[in-house]
């Protein structure tokens, strides 16, 4: 077995536990951690595609800013003193048939199909900085210049409501 394989193999099995371990987990701070751990194992398998922009890119946006953001959320809200409480009682089923049809198709794949190429050959430069750079600040250039402003006017308008709130306490 070539060793990328494996190093797949196990970060999938990882990523699926810790899957499984965020969703039955009653507590939203371990729910959160398992969630980083997902990000970070969905960042090894950029990283064995030889994408290793998109992966530091994936730690630091989704592991690192986002579930940041999810913590402190949880944090604020305050999950301890929330109930538990099982509204919809249908969902649970449905689960469990989406996820008997995923298992289902995923076998017929696996047994059918195997062997046969699914994927197209991509350029050896695709997801490189260099690459990722030039279409940014070519191609896309005016979507890229105009996120740059939303965001900033989104940040000074933070700052401005902030001023204001604390002027009026």
């Amino acid at each position: 077995m070539d060793i990328l394989l494996a190093f797949y193999i196990i970060t999938g099995v990882i990523m699926l536990l810790a899957a499984i371990a965020m969703v039955n987990t009653r507590n939203m701070v371990y729910s959160a951690l398992y969630m980083v751990v997902v990000f970070l194992a969905t960042a090894v398998l950029y990283l064995i595609y030889q994408a290793p922009l998109i992966a530091m890119i994936q730690i630091t946006v989704y592991a690192g800013g986002i579930m940041v953001l999810f913590v402190f959320v949880i944090m604020l809200i305050g999950t301890d003193k929330m109930i538990h409480e099982e509204h919809i009682r249908w969902h649970r089923p449905l689960a469990f048939i989406l996820t008997f049809a995923l298992v289902a198709e995923t076998a017929y794949l696996a047994v059918y199909r195997f062997g046969q190429p699914t994927l197209t050959l991509v350029n050896q430069d695709f997801g490189s900085p260099n690459e990722i750079g030039l279409a940014l600040f070519q191609k896309y250039v005016l979507p890229v210049e105009v996120t740059s402003v939303l965001l900033l006017v989104a940040m000074v308008g933070t700052i401005v409501l902030a001023f204001r709130k604390e002027k009026t306490k």
